[in-house]
């Protein structure tokens, strides 16, 4: 009986308890739920500032976006109209800059065929004044012949191997006037040496580098007429008498001596040389003799 009261009595307690302990546990979570809630209102409030904030940072960009828009469409606005003074006021005087280019461009033309004009007269002015010379050269130094009498005297010291030395050297570093002077002098005073004939040759090469061909001419004939066909340099001169006829515009007598050179040497150098020149001037070249097989 004692335990069936007792148990009784637990039973009725027990519950008790139990709604006693639940009551405090929704007091805590109400008390959380409440913090909780203050919390997020903060929050709220905390975050509407900042969307006040960001909204008026917006709307000061978006105006200074519309200012600038504003202004760079002022700036264009401005520099077309500038643009387009300047184009009125450039337009006039480019055009007439351009007229006097033009016009600057025609009297710079008819200067330089003006210049060209003048050149070319100077240029024959020119070739005159150098035959003009070449003249007054041959009548002042033809060329020197032996004397009727023998050779001159030469200077004491005055050796022919020297002179000729000289005279050939000065010839080489183009002294052409010192070394002219030189072989002349040579032919004066050693006109039977063995190299009389080159001394005489030399002059005539010296006056045909000058242009004066009509000395040139007699030199050349010098050599083969006084030292003869089989000189040292018979061949050199009748090669040189032809080219100085050529430049003198007597073409016929110019081939007449290649050909005669092409007689006395129908092969080798010379030879090939005289056909050369008979083919340039439009003549008949002879053809090249060959050796008959026995």
């Amino acid at each position: 009986m004692r335990l069936t009261v007792g148990a009784s009595i637990a039973a009725m307690v027990l519950p008790l308890a139990a709604q006693a302990q639940s009551r405090k546990d929704l007091e805590v979570i109400q008390r959380d739920l409440a913090l909780l809630q203050d919390e997020v209102r903060v929050l709220n409030k905390r975050l509407d500032e900042k969307m006040k904030n960001l909204e008026v940072l917006i709307q000061q960009s978006a105006d200074n976006s519309n200012k600038v828009a504003s202004s760079v469409t002022m700036l264009e606005s401005n520099l077309r109209d500038k643009m387009k003074e300047q184009e009125k006021t450039l337009v006039a005087p480019i055009a007439n800059m351009g007229t006097k280019v033009d016009a600057m461009s025609d009297e710079l033309r008819f200067v330089r065929e003006s210049v060209a004009d003048v050149n070319g007269k100077l240029a024959k002015l020119q070739n005159q004044v150098v035959d003009l010379g070449n003249t007054i050269k041959v009548m002042q130094a033809p060329p020197a012949p032996p004397s009727a009498g023998g050779p001159a005297t030469p200077p004491p010291g005055v050796s022919a191997e020297a002179l000729y030395r000289d005279a050939y050297r000065d010839k080489l570093g183009g002294k052409n006037d010192i070394a002219l002077q030189q072989f002349q002098d040579y032919l004066r005073y050693f006109p039977n040496t063995d190299l009389a004939p080159s001394a005489q040759y030399f002059v005539g090469e010296i006056y045909y580098l000058q242009g004066a061909y009509d000395a040139a001419l007699q030199s050349f004939d010098a050599v083969l007429e006084r030292y003869g066909d089989t000189s040292s340099k018979a061949n050199d001169a009748q090669l040189m008498k032809g080219r100085t006829l050529v430049k003198l515009g007597q073409k016929t007598a110019a081939a007449e001596e290649f050909r005669a050179l092409l007689k006395r040497q129908p092969t080798g150098e010379y030879a090939t040389k005289a056909r050369a020149e008979l083919k340039s001037l439009g003549f008949n070249v002879p053809p090249t003799s060959r050796t008959k097989k026995k």
